[in-house]
């Protein structure tokens, strides 16, 4: 407690990165904080380098001081390593807690595991709620996007905080509540499949230009800025612009030239593939973007690969495509992710019996978070007008596909021809024709599971479904 002996209205455990800039951004927006930290000395860090901030910061070295020293009703916003660390500090404040406080999990947790500890909470008490944050070290600092799942009341009692250090839009909080129990968290890791997939798709065409084209790293640089201010405008274009351009300290050559190519992961987008395979819906550019990383970390693979069958001729002549069509093929392949993560988004409320605000998502994700995006605000109009309907089929969305599908088609194609991996623009464009495709293959699988396993079908030209073909009979 302070020396006033002022009570904190909020608590945050967990003094990291994130959880360090999530505290000072809270305690910048006038809000009075208590913060502890499993390792003591961390905490004397965290306020050392708290400089004026301090004054809104209420420090403990034990658990039950920290407790006490937050108003009541209490709420704890829990910042530590997602997983059993959540479920013991948990376990650790249940005892101290009343039934009325609130932990609030703002970590990036699985989704499965919010559903979980919601039911507990229900049970064991004391209430609970997940909420995910998106942003990075700089988001958690100066205003993240915060995606809010668990009771709604609960949600109305820190509401009002979590709006306020949000990243803003027009003045709009870059926060909401978005459905229950685990709903935030689900929102976040979809987040994260898509930017997983964004990410690839500018790798690829990135791979074109360097290997395709020949083009140097500062060129790639110029390009991708002279994108950053159209459609594709986004914090990704944007970043990879400045990662093209800037040279390296200690040798002088491009940052690029230099960097490893074996990308790491912590998980989240490999979450969203397992969480679109079990419900069922299609989301073939994310899944395509967490296979290529795991096949960057197969270097020594690679290597002798290439050893074994030759590199691909990889040269082209920029006439076949050229660089207008690549910003057409990414604008294309986004488009599409996009479409895939919103669809599964729908598909998990549908499941759960979730009344998620769709446009709202959209509208929370135009700043402060990885996938911020020009396109955001046409996506918001879009499902505002039709929420169930795939955004590919939303009339501007729709123009915007019209215009570039040959590209994404010539660039998949050349790339293809010149053995230039581009495994989630392939998968974007895949996805493109099944879905614009009213008769697809699927009646041959629907015939061999009936051959092998006497799984029954529907007729084209019949009611129901059941029907054998003559290959069962006798």
């Amino acid at each position: 407690m302070t020396s006033q002996g002022v009570k904190a209205e909020i608590g945050l455990i967990g003094l990291g990165t994130m959880g360090g800039n999530l505290a000072l951004n809270i305690a910048e927006n006038g809000f009075r904080i208590a913060v502890f930290n499993r390792t003591p000395e961390k905490t004397d860090q965290f306020m050392e380098k708290s400089g004026p901030l301090a004054e809104k910061l209420v420090p403990s070295k034990t658990l039950e001081d920290f407790v006490a020293s937050i108003a009541s009703p209490r709420a704890i916003i829990l910042m530590v390593p997602a997983g059993d660390a959540v479920d013991a500090q948990i376990a650790a404040l249940r005892p101290l807690l009343d039934a009325d406080d609130l932990i609030v999990d703002a970590g990036n947790a699985n989704y499965h595991d919010t559903n979980r500890r919601a039911e507990e909470a229900d049970k064991m008490g004391p209430r609970f709620m997940g909420i995910g944050v998106s942003g990075g070290e700089e988001g958690a600092r100066f205003g993240p996007s915060i995606m809010g799942g668990g009771d709604k009341s609960a949600w109305d009692r820190v509401g009002h905080i979590l709006e306020a250090i949000s990243a803003k839009y027009e003045d709009e909080p870059c926060a909401a509540f978005l459905g229950a129990a685990g709903a935030g968290h689900l929102v976040k890791t979809v987040h994260n499949g898509i930017e997983y997939a964004d990410m690839q798709m500018i790798a690829e065409v990135y791979g074109v230009m360097r290997d395709g084209f020949g083009m140097s790293a500062a060129d790639m640089g110029e390009v991708l800025e002279r994108w950053n201010g159209g459609i594709l405008q986004s914090y990704l274009i944007e970043i990879s612009g400045k990662v093209a351009k800037t040279a390296d300290p200690e040798t002088g050559k491009p940052m690029l030239d230099i960097i490893l190519d074996t990308a790491g992961q912590k998980g989240t987008g490999r979450w969203t593939a397992i969480e679109a395979l079990m419900l069922g819906t299609p989301a073939s550019a994310i899944e395509a973007a967490v296979a290529a990383r795991n096949m960057s970390a197969r270097l020594g693979e690679r290597e002798k690969g290439e050893k074994v069958f030759g590199a691909a001729p990889r040269h082209m002549d920029k006439d076949l495509i050229g660089i207008d069509a690549l910003k057409a093929a990414l604008v294309a392949g986004k488009i599409i992710c996009y479409a895939q993560g919103f669809g599964l988004i729908l598909e998990a409320a549908k499941q759960y019996g979730w009344d998620m605000p769709l446009p709202e998502i959209a509208k929370i994700w135009r700043n402060g978070c990885i996938i911020r995006s020009s396109m955001l605000n046409d996506m918001s109009s879009a499902l505002s007008d039709d929420a169930d309907r795939n955004l590919m089929l939303a009339p501007f969305f729709t123009g915007k596909l019209q215009e570039t599908e040959a590209s994404l088609r010539q660039v998949v194609a050349q790339a293809t021809l010149h053995g230039l991996p581009v495994p989630a623009l392939s998968a974007a464009l895949s996805y493109f024709d099944i879905m614009r495709t009213k008769r697809s293959t699927a009646n041959m699988l629907q015939g061999q599971r009936d051959f092998f396993g006497a799984h029954g079908f529907a007729r084209t030209d019949k009611d129901g479904s059941g029907y054998h073909g003559p290959w069962a009979m006798g």
